[in-house]
């Protein structure tokens, strides 16, 4: 059980490359943005409920690996990043410019960690605090995206 929990946390060992595991983390989202995108056309009510059960689970088993690994939101746990750049991208047409633009701000976002983003992280125990910081992040990012785009700033 250690050795999944770890496997699905880390994103298949992703989480263990030494420098910038949570842009690997956040480069795992891109192809699965393009596998929800092609879920949202069939059915929105099931691409969100499918959503949230990732989010769910991310949770979970991020929690699992703070026990296990004894570190709280370890730099080796990257399934955050890949929920958290899920979030990014919810709704948004599948350009490779939204694509890019929000791997670039959720990144940003990701590190500066905007409230109430930096107050989840600190606060909520175990997974919810590894995970859901990284969900706000991608909100945040997904609606300035939405204002660059609908100022014309981003081709939409």
């Amino acid at each position: 059980m250690r050795s999944l929990v770890i496997f699905v946390a880390s994103v298949g060992y992703l989480g263990y490359i030494p420098l910038a595991s949570g842009t690997f983390g956040s480069l795992v989202g891109i192809p699965l943005f393009f596998a929800f995108d092609g879920l949202r056309a069939v059915s929105v009510p099931l691409y969100l409920m499918i959503y949230v059960a990732a989010v769910a689970g991310a949770c979970w088993v991020s929690g699992k690996a703070d026990e296990l690994l004894k570190e709280h939101d370890s730099h080796k746990i990257v399934i955050d990043e890949v929920v958290g750049y899920l979030a990014a991208t919810l709704f948004l047409d599948p350009t490779w410019s939204h694509v890019i633009w929000a791997f670039f701000i959720f990144r940003a976002l990701d590190v500066i960690k905007p409230f109430p983003a930096n107050y989840i992280d600190a606060n909520f125990p175990g997974g919810y605090g590894v995970t859901l910081d990284d969900v706000v992040s991608g909100l945040y990012t997904n609606l300035l995206l939405r204002l660059l785009i609908g100022l014309g700033v981003l081709g939409g």
